[in-house]
Protein backbone atom coordinates (compact mmCIF):
# COMPACT_ATOMS: atom_id res chain seq x y z
CA UNK A 1 0.00 0.00 0.00
CA UNK A 2 1.29 3.46 -0.93
CA UNK A 3 0.15 6.49 1.06
CA UNK A 4 1.14 10.12 0.96
CA UNK A 5 1.13 12.94 3.47
CA UNK A 6 2.85 16.14 4.45
CA UNK A 7 6.16 15.72 6.22
CA UNK A 8 4.95 18.27 8.78
CA UNK A 9 2.39 15.76 10.10
CA UNK A 10 3.49 13.53 12.95
CA UNK A 11 5.04 10.21 12.01
CA UNK A 12 2.91 7.20 12.83
CA UNK A 13 3.70 3.50 12.95
CA UNK A 14 1.00 3.00 10.29
CA UNK A 15 3.13 5.06 7.85
CA UNK A 16 5.38 2.08 7.35
CA UNK A 17 8.50 2.96 5.36
CA UNK A 18 8.77 6.76 5.06
CA UNK A 19 10.24 8.29 1.90
CA UNK A 20 10.69 12.01 1.29
CA UNK A 21 10.10 12.65 -2.43
CA UNK A 22 10.89 16.39 -2.56
CA UNK A 23 14.07 17.63 -4.20
CA UNK A 24 14.56 20.29 -1.49
CA UNK A 25 14.70 19.63 2.24
CA UNK A 26 11.51 20.99 3.90
CA UNK A 27 11.89 24.15 5.95
CA UNK A 28 11.74 23.85 9.70
CA UNK A 29 11.96 20.04 9.83
CA UNK A 30 14.85 18.42 11.63
CA UNK A 31 16.08 15.03 10.50
CA UNK A 32 14.98 13.64 13.85
CA UNK A 33 11.40 14.94 13.49
CA UNK A 34 11.19 13.75 9.88
CA UNK A 35 11.80 10.13 10.93
CA UNK A 36 12.72 9.23 7.35
CA UNK A 37 13.81 5.90 6.08
CA UNK A 38 14.93 7.41 2.78
CA UNK A 39 15.20 10.73 0.96
CA UNK A 40 14.66 9.83 -2.70
CA UNK A 41 15.12 13.30 -4.19
CA UNK A 42 15.96 11.81 -7.59
CA UNK A 43 12.28 10.86 -8.04
CA UNK A 44 11.08 14.46 -7.53
CA UNK A 45 10.12 16.69 -10.45
CA UNK A 46 12.91 18.88 -11.79
CA UNK A 47 13.29 22.39 -10.38
CA UNK A 48 12.06 23.79 -13.69
CA UNK A 49 8.94 21.63 -13.76
CA UNK A 50 8.16 22.29 -10.10
CA UNK A 51 8.46 26.06 -10.54
CA UNK A 52 6.42 26.03 -13.76
CA UNK A 53 3.61 24.00 -12.18
CA UNK A 54 3.45 25.91 -8.86
CA UNK A 55 0.48 23.70 -7.81
CA UNK A 56 -1.79 25.42 -10.32
CA UNK A 57 -4.85 23.16 -10.88
CA UNK A 58 -5.15 24.45 -14.45
CA UNK A 59 -1.69 23.05 -15.21
CA UNK A 60 -2.35 19.69 -13.49
CA UNK A 61 -2.87 17.55 -16.60
CA UNK A 62 0.17 18.99 -18.37
CA UNK A 63 2.25 18.67 -15.20
CA UNK A 64 1.46 14.94 -15.05
CA UNK A 65 2.51 14.48 -18.70
CA UNK A 66 5.77 16.34 -18.18
CA UNK A 67 6.49 14.53 -14.91
CA UNK A 68 5.83 11.18 -16.61
CA UNK A 69 8.32 12.16 -19.28
CA UNK A 70 10.94 13.03 -16.64
CA UNK A 71 10.33 9.71 -14.87
CA UNK A 72 10.76 7.84 -18.16
CA UNK A 73 14.27 9.31 -18.28
CA UNK A 74 14.93 8.37 -14.65
CA UNK A 75 14.42 4.62 -14.67
CA UNK A 76 16.84 3.91 -11.81
CA UNK A 77 14.93 6.00 -9.26
CA UNK A 78 11.63 4.51 -10.43
CA UNK A 79 13.08 1.01 -10.19
CA UNK A 80 14.38 1.73 -6.67
CA UNK A 81 11.00 3.06 -5.50
CA UNK A 82 9.08 0.11 -6.93
CA UNK A 83 11.49 -2.36 -5.31
CA UNK A 84 11.08 -0.66 -1.92
CA UNK A 85 7.29 -0.80 -2.23
CA UNK A 86 7.39 -4.51 -3.08
CA UNK A 87 9.74 -5.22 -0.18
CA UNK A 88 8.26 -3.00 2.54
CA UNK A 89 4.52 -3.32 1.93
CA UNK A 90 3.30 -0.04 3.40
CA UNK A 91 5.16 3.01 2.15
CA UNK A 92 4.32 6.66 2.82
CA UNK A 93 5.53 9.24 0.31
CA UNK A 94 6.27 12.48 2.15
CA UNK A 95 6.26 15.97 0.72
CA UNK A 96 6.14 19.52 1.99
CA UNK A 97 3.36 20.86 -0.25
CA UNK A 98 0.22 22.22 1.41
CA UNK A 99 -1.73 21.24 -1.71
CA UNK A 100 -3.44 17.91 -1.05
CA UNK A 101 -4.79 17.03 -4.51
CA UNK A 102 -2.36 18.59 -7.00
CA UNK A 103 1.13 17.54 -5.93
CA UNK A 104 3.98 15.31 -7.03
CA UNK A 105 3.02 12.45 -4.67
CA UNK A 106 -0.48 12.18 -6.15
CA UNK A 107 0.98 12.37 -9.65
CA UNK A 108 3.69 9.79 -8.87
CA UNK A 109 1.18 7.29 -7.46
CA UNK A 110 -1.03 7.75 -10.51
CA UNK A 111 1.77 7.66 -13.10
CA UNK A 112 3.40 4.54 -11.63
CA UNK A 113 0.01 2.96 -10.84
CA UNK A 114 1.07 2.29 -7.27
Amino acid sequence: MVLHKRIYEDAKKSDGYRILIDRLWPRGISKEKAKLNLWLKEIAPSHELRKWFNHDPEKWMEFQKRYRSELNGNKEAVKELKAIIREKGTVTLLLSSKEDRFNNAVALIKILKL
